[in-house]
């Protein structure tokens, strides 16, 4: 990327937009299944008790909440203010603030230990915003992220299916990052993203897991207009959004698991975890 680069683009003001208000209904939504990697997330770097740790992104503050029942020193930052109502009601005993990537209030080397829980997916310039994670950890103190993985498993393309075959069409401002910043989504890729923030001994895994949730509960979030997913939904006539809900009700019924629960689903969903040292 050159030097002359922008920190901030396009990209980073649409993800603004689609999370503007929503910490709520994120939470009720996909917050709990974002949740599901906390704990491997903190095993990577390394939190224990006494841990000074940052957790960028905090959402809801699910992260943020399962290091200070570990007993480290949490602090908590979103760039969302309706995510920070969340974790101060849900996590008083971690410091909380407003900080957005690539750029974060805090002195070189503050932190024994930074997380950032499916944050990358939603930056304009990951490697920068990694090489101000890695500023902000001390010499020795490790990093742990995660993101989606570039072959989702079938239940992260159920909401993507129902779009396209209602003849969805994603606006065009809600475009994929500049290809000069975009990186594999394969362990190996995020692996290689921290080494170029100047990180060392990376490593990178994929996890799989299955998700529990019902069929209105995982229609909320696009419903509310939450990530991209939920503008493009948004961005629909009635009539395509309405068939969105049809085509999303036909094709959830393979993910379908208990008939004495018709609305139950349980959706198979593949992230990756990547961590390292500096």
């Amino acid at each position: 990327m050159p030097q002359s680069a922008p920190p901030t683009t396009a990209f980073d003001t649409n993800e603004r937009t689609a999370w503007a208000g929503h910490g709520a209904v994120y939470a009720a939504s996909f917050g709990r299944l974002c949740a599901r990697p906390a704990g491997r997330l903190l095993d990577a770097a390394g939190v224990s008790a006494h841990h000074r740790v940052l957790d960028v992104g905090t959402g809801p503050g699910t992260v943020a909440a399962a290091a200070v029942a570990r007993g480290a020193l949490v602090t908590a930052v979103d760039a969302e203010p309706s995510m920070l109502e969340l974790v101060r009601r849900n996590v008083p005993q971690a410091r909380s603030g407003l900080a957005t990537l690539p750029e974060l209030p805090f002195p070189d080397g503050d932190f024994d230990a930074v997380v950032a829980n499916f944050v990358l997916n939603h930056v304009g310039r990951p490697l920068l915003a990694l090489a101000e994670l890695r500023r902000v950890l001390r010499p020795g103190g490790r990093l742990a992220v995660t993101i989606w993985s570039g072959s989702p498993a079938p239940g992260q393309t159920l909401l993507p299916r129902a779009l396209q075959a209602a003849g969805a069409v994603r606006p065009p401002h809600l475009g994929p990052l500049d290809p000069a910043d975009d990186f594999a989504r394969t362990p190996e890729g995020l692996a290689g993203l921290l080494t170029a923030a100047g990180l060392r001994d990376a490593h990178g895994r994929t996890l799989d897991f299955d998700h529990a949730t019902t069929l209105d509960e995982w229609w909320s979030g696009p419903a509310a207009g939450v990530a991209t997913v939920g503008l493009t939904l948004l961005a629909q006539p009635p009539a395509v959004r309405a068939e969105a809900r049809r085509h999303y009700e036909r094709l959830a019924e393979e993910y379908r698991t208990d008939p004495a629960q018709p609305d139950a689903l349980l959706l198979p969903h593949r992230a990756l975890l990547a961590s390292a040292t500096r």
